[in-house]
């Protein structure tokens, strides 16, 4: 899949791997020796892992070797932290990646829980930066010292819906976190998942855009979000707009996902209802993603860093792989990011090494090297 923000270059491009903490490096070094096998016009800067990180160098030295690489590379394929990999944060808030892809589809092979897979194709465009995750929480003593909860009305909530008032804020036991968009930052992933949905409908798809959030309930910052995406939409005549409350488009994911196309939701949101999507279609083994910025951008896989198959070799690398394919196109070398897609459906059409995930009994090298044999 290519995005709105692709780049060729005449230059061999640089590319940092890495790894990542847990399974997760099993998954990155087995994907890229299928890249290697595939001799591509790219050079390779492979970083240590996690554990290699924290016992060869300082967590600083870490940090800055990190962030050396993304300052350097022309992008990153990522594998996931529990926090051991020290600076990966840059990848997202230092080089401003605002608008995380994560493609939704069902390949034949894929061991989807639904009774009819077939034909579920979408994208998932994530706000990257704002929302919760910015990571703004404290204790509520400190909303009632800034003189907030004084305010006849706090964050649109009516003092009547908090029993006692928030005068209680003083003394309570409790903790607060801080949800937050800006205009600048919501009208650009908006105008991004309008270009896309634009590519997409230009490729044959339908050419709506979904955007979904609380804002029956968080008119202010979850209905805003979804008023300026509705806005900037209407600049694009070509394509549909249309929204649901986060609720009723949980159920949708499950209940209909193939009337979707391009779905835009907050940071939080887009979070959860990707992994609910990529179970739809069997699971996070198989769901890639890339985060783009104006200017650069990186690849990973959703899921996580699978500590309970650590050392197993077990975990699935094909979100991985498919994140390779993102960054294949991003980096305008779409022919070689078709033949590496192709292996891949490939080895799941034949059935025969799939990993444990997908009912299979492959190891992860095996199934590398099952794609391999494919190209």
């Amino acid at each position: 899949m290519s995005s709105p923000t692709d780049s060729a270059s005449e230059v061999q491009p640089t590319v940092g791997v890495l790894p990542g903490d847990d399974a997760a490096p099993e998954a990155v070094h087995a994907s890229l020796a299928v890249l290697q096998a595939m001799e591509l016009p790219i050079a390779f800067e492979v970083l240590p892992d996690g554990a290699e990180m924290a016992r060869e160098m300082s967590r600083e030295e870490g940090e800055q070797l990190v962030i050396d690489t993304a300052e350097r590379c022309d992008t990153v394929l990522f594998g996931s932290t529990n926090g051991q990999t020290p600076g990966v944060g840059y990848f997202r808030w230092g080089r401003q990646t605002y608008a995380n892809v994560r493609p939704i589809k069902w390949r034949p092979g894929f061991r989807s829980p639904l009774a009819r897979p077939e034909g579920i194709d979408y994208v998932i465009v994530r706000e990257n930066l704002e929302d919760l995750y910015a990571g703004i929480e404290g204790d509520l003593s400190e909303v009632a010292a800034s003189g907030l909860a004084d305010r006849p009305r706090f964050g649109g909530v009516s003092r009547t819906q908090i029993p006692g008032g928030f005068g209680h804020f003083a003394e309570a036991d409790g903790r607060y976190a801080i949800q937050y968009f800006t205009r600048a930052n919501v009208e650009r992933v908006a105008h991004f998942a309008c270009r896309l949905t634009q590519q997409r409908k230009a490729e044959g798809f339908e050419g709506k855009l979904t955007c979904s959030a609380k804002y029956n309930v968080l008119s202010r910052t979850d209905g805003w979000f979804v008023e300026i995406a509705a806005e900037v939409a209407s600049g694009y005549p070509d394509i549909t707009f249309e929204s649901f409350i986060a609720d009723d488009f949980a159920r949708r994911i499950v209940a209909s996902p193939h009337d979707l196309d391009v779905v835009l939701l907050p940071n939080l949101y887009g979070d959860i209802f990707s992994d609910e999507g990529a179970g739809t279609i069997g699971g996070l083994g198989l769901a890639p993603s890339g985060c783009f910025g104006e200017d650069w951008a990186y690849f990973e896989s959703v899921h996580g860093t699978a500590p309970d198959i650590a050392g197993m070799h077990r975990i699935n690398p094909t979100a991985t792989m498919l994140s390779a394919v993102m960054m294949l196109h991003h980096l305008g070398q779409h022919e070689q990011a078709s033949a590496l897609e192709s292996a891949i459906d490939a080895v799941y059409e034949a059935g025969e090494r799939l990993t444990p995930d997908q009912g299979g009994s492959a190891s992860t090298e095996e199934f590398a090297q099952a794609v391999i044999d494919a190209l």
